[in-house]
């Protein structure tokens, strides 16, 4: 019988696939700055030259880059694509709005749904002190109300433990938050929307404390599904009154 041969693992490597996985399971955010190589070799306790090494590994792959003034920083490749001339194209287009609500029904209720089934009590905390941030927002600027939504969602992405969908959604993140922004823009003047919409927030809260799923993903769709239900009856509306004031031009 023959007997493989044991491969020794560089440490340097191992360095490596320890921080690719931080990066994979989210610890390691796109843009985030990691600490100072001191720091690191501190936490990792490896040697400075070791933890050079794969650094410089990390580097070559496209993983991490080294930013002028200092620093060395995970890389925001998918969110530096959103934010391409395509994308901003998108984020302005009126049609593409809808498009983007029928996209989240998948994304947020898949991620309501894990979230209910997988969060820990510290992501669950999180979303609810993400949701009372909320109502501070909402008086606040349109800008500042999207951004506490925006973050509200995420936390629940989070929650999922879907490395996929929170790789995703972080990196739609500028695209997703000017959706809610332009959402908001409409819906914000008319009278009980925004209750209504913060009622549906806190039964998606509410079902995922509780550790119900579908209820979870249900409450998702019912809330999108009410947003995309007031965008068309306004829009409706509008066209009247837009019609109506150039009979009267006319008339």
């Amino acid at each position: 019988m023959v007997f493989p041969k044991i491969q020794h693992t560089k440490l340097s490597d191992a360095i490596m696939a320890r921080i690719e996985a931080m990066i994979v399971d989210g610890s390691l955010g796109s843009g985030q700055r990691l600490p100072s190589e001191r720091d690191l070799a501190l936490q990792f306790e490896v040697s400075r030259p070791s933890l050079r090494e794969a650094i410089q590994k990390l580097e070559a792959r496209g993983l991490i880059e080294r930013r002028q003034g200092g620093g060395t920083y995970v890389c925001d490749t998918l969110q530096q694509r959103v934010a391409e001339p395509l994308f901003e194209l998108l984020a302005k287009h009126p049609e593409s709005q809808f498009d983007l609500l029928e996209f989240r029904h998948a994304l947020e209720g898949i991620s309501a749904y894990y979230a209910a089934l997988r969060g820990t009590p510290a992501d669950l905390e999180a979303i609810e002190q993400s949701f009372s941030a909320i109502a501070e927002q909402q008086q606040g600027e349109l800008v500042e109300h999207a951004s506490a939504l925006s973050a509200f969602h995420l936390r629940i992405t989070e929650a999922s433990h879907n490395v996929v969908l929170l790789h995703l959604v972080r990196g739609m993140q500028p695209l997703l938050t000017e959706n809610i922004r332009q959402n908001l823009e409409v819906l914000a003047g008319k009278a009980g929307i925004l209750q209504k919409l913060n009622a549906h927030r806190q039964q998606i809260v509410t079902a995922i404390v509780a550790g119900e799923p579908e209820q979870a993903r249900e409450a998702c769709y019912e809330h999108l599904a009410y947003i995309e239900h007031a965008l068309l009856t306004l829009s409706r509306e509008n066209s009247r009154m837009q019609r109506s004031l150039r009979r009267h031009e006319t008339g």
